[in-house]
């Protein structure tokens, strides 16, 4: 189980190229860590992650060049994290807005505090998402409510949040690292290979037709069935034990 903090600076989490940068080397790290069976994204304080540092995006918009690389740096690292072949969880406390918002939706359950809020932002600056929010957001909750989101810059309650499908759990003040921790622990007993190929059914399956997804379910499932954690599942099923899975 791995810990990733989104505190990166005093100015309520605001993330700069540096950060970026740091990230993107994390981000390799984790990837060639076999034995990882849980990443989690936390925060203490006021803000889970508040976006982009402004301040540092007006002195990159001038050269395209430099912009470009910046957006398509913070692209690879969410790209990364969303693609890791285990369960990333997003705990919510105080506010996510703009790149922050954009961070949970690379997460695969986020859980959020029942005093936080989400939120896009971009439109009450006149910006717009660049972090990933306009084609994850409504793939997510649907168009209709991504546009609101990113049309009126409003914000979304906890309550609100969890009735859109946008977050998992929702639990009282001050709880989400203990109840992230309870589902990291329970996650990381499964096996890494049926919870890597979960995730790449679903998140594959979303840009294919009907028929397409279920042949590479057919596919995916098949091979997986060949694997060792598989065999030691069936084993310990007719066993009456619990599984001990690979832990590389």
């Amino acid at each position: 189980m791995l810990v990733a903090d989104t505190r990166r600076s005093v100015h309520h989490h605001e993330v700069s190229v540096e950060h970026e940068l740091q990230a993107a080397g994390e981000g390799e790290a984790v990837e060639g860590d076999r034995t990882l069976r849980v990443l989690t994204l936390t925060a203490a304080g006021r803000a889970f992650c508040a976006g982009a540092d402004l301040k540092a995006v007006r002195e990159l918009v001038p050269d395209p060049v430099k912009w470009s690389g910046f957006m398509r740096l913070w692209h690879r690292v969410f790209n990364r994290i969303e693609a890791l072949p285990v369960p990333v969880i997003a705990g919510v406390q105080g506010l996510a807005l703009a790149g922050g918002l954009e961070l949970t939706l690379v997460a695969d359950l986020v859980v959020m505090d029942t005093g936080a809020k989400l939120g896009d932002q971009h439109a009450n600056f006149g910006l717009i998402a660049g972090g990933g929010g306009s084609q994850r957001l409504p793939r997510l909750i649907g168009a209709r409510r991504a546009k609101e989101l990113m049309l009126l810059g409003g914000w979304l309650d906890a309550g609100q949040a969890l009735a859109w499908g946008l977050v998992n759990r929702v639990v009282p003040a001050g709880g989400v690292g203990a109840v992230v921790e309870e589902l990291a622990r329970e996650l990381a007993g499964k096996s890494r290979g049926a919870s890597g190929t979960a995730k790449r059914l679903v998140d594959q399956g979303l840009d294919l037709t009907l028929a397409d997804g279920l042949e590479l379910e057919l596919r995916l499932a098949g091979e997986h069935m060949r694997s060792a954690d598989a065999a030691e599942g069936l084993k310990a099923f007719a066993e009456k034990r619990a599984p001990v899975f690979n832990r590389q």
